[in-house]
């Protein structure tokens, strides 16, 4: 999605009030909303359909447990949950024994009947696999190396061969490079 939709925002603050007061159907719309992106940045880090759907149920169930966590003055409610699966996926990947590095194909995955929001993040990932596309091999494998695999800067540069200096005006670059293409 590009931009703030403010009626979308309201919303998932909407949702999230019922949700503070015991309302399972609530969840439930949040849950065939946001589902399949979840689910998707959860997949293409860690590349196992079981883990993947675990942390879907997590963070839905941690959702339900501990709504007044979201605030809506942080950002919006569906990169809430997409930080939460970036960042579980991670943590996950960095407890498994360390193996050789897949290639990482992006997919995105939609649930419920919203095609309106399934169609603009669809679009949205088009966007973002230009622009990755678009920067050189270098940038890419640094932005891949630590956005899908969690990797630091240091430990980057240490898989890699490179200074770490290289590495970070690699994703600094980079970074400005995505911003500059994708409008964010």
């Amino acid at each position: 999605m590009t931009g703030h939709d403010p009626v979308r925002r309201d919303s998932d603050e909407g949702l999230i009030r019922r949700i503070l007061s015991g309302d399972e159907a609530a969840l439930g719309v949040l849950y065939d909303r946001y589902s399949g992106r979840v689910y998707s940045v959860a997949k293409r880090i860690l590349q196992d359909d079981g883990a993947a759907e675990e942390i879907l149920q997590d963070i839905f169930h941690q959702l339900w447990r501990n709504a007044a966590a979201f605030d809506s003055a942080r950002g919006a409610l569906g990169s809430w949950l997409l930080v939460m699966a970036r960042n579980r996926s991670i943590d996950r990947l960095r407890r498994r024994a360390p193996g050789a590095a897949e290639e990482i194909t992006p997919t995105l995955h939609t649930s419920g009947p919203d095609l309106e929001s399934a169609a603009a993040a669809n679009e949205l990932a088009d966007r973002v696999r230009e622009a990755l596309r678009a920067l050189p091999e270098a940038q890419r494998e640094a932005m891949e190396l630590a956005y899908f695999e969690g990797l630091t800067q240091s430990e980057i540069a240490k898989r890699t061969g490179d200074p770490l200096g290289t590495v970070k005006t690699r994703l600094r670059t980079a970074l400005a490079s995505l911003k500059a293409e994708l409008g964010d």
